[in-house]
């Protein structure tokens, strides 16, 4: 089904509005019901897999589900979208995280603007966004190859997993890191430390783009010859 740009800009942005909002939400709710900071953790991990799942499902067929301009740029780095719309993606997805930041404050009677202290730098947790979006991108890449039925599913439990296995609990999503800037709660990082982390997202996104390309398009080479015999 081919849908124009408006409807495709409006999927993208309700779509990181939601996601953002399950991840700040989510904080909140954890904090609220528990001191135990890895229970926290695990309350915060287990929607944020659960709405990708939904998300990607419901609006895939209309934008391609991105949410997040890592994949936008992934995608343009390999010419499957082109420079206006991925523009125009990012800026929706930027919008749609912000949004989602004020939706979980109004949830929870919180000042719906805030800025967060949540200090969150350094080299291990920029290598850990390097990692974390080079495995979320090349998750994206590789299921749209092999199983584009599963990448729902995929999405979800990749970004589960790396919740626990990234120093940083796995941005990956310079969106998300944005939207996470304008809340003083438990999924918080400080505006200050948001461009460390886009960088490293987005090195992470081109490393991805690259070896799928070289990988992928090998198993593409073997089957035409395989075929041609």
């Amino acid at each position: 089904m081919k849908f124009d740009l408006t409807r495709r800009l409006a999927a993208e942005a309700l779509g990181t509005c939601l996601l953002v909002a399950t991840v700040v939400g989510s904080g909140i709710m954890a904090d609220k019901l528990t001191g135990d900071v890895a229970l926290a953790l695990l309350g915060n991990t287990l929607p944020t897999g659960a709405i990708l799942v939904v998300l990607i499902t419901i609006l895939g067929p209309v934008s391609g589900a991105h949410f997040n301009p890592a994949v936008s740029f992934a995608f343009l780095l390999r010419r499957e979208i082109a420079a206006g719309t991925a523009g125009a993606y990012v800026l929706a997805q930027i919008a749609g995280g912000i949004i989602g930041a004020v939706v979980a404050h109004a949830m929870f009677e919180l000042p719906l603007v805030q800025i967060s202290l949540t200090e969150r730098t350094g080299a291990a947790q920029w290598f850990a966004e390097v990692v974390a979006a080079f495995g979320l991108v090349f998750t994206v890449l590789a299921g749209i190859r092999f199983r584009s039925d599963a990448v729902p599913w995929l999405v979800g439990l990749y970004i589960t997993a790396a919740y626990w296995f990234t120093a940083s609990t796995s941005f990956a999503n310079p969106a998300v890191a944005i939207g996470r800037a304008f809340t003083d709660t438990f999924s918080g990082i400080r505006p200050l430390d948001v461009p460390g982390f886009i960088v490293a997202e987005l090195v992470g996104a081109a490393l991805a783009a690259l070896l799928a390309g070289w990988m992928f398009s090998e198993v593409r080479a073997a089957r035409r010859v395989k075929a041609a015999e």
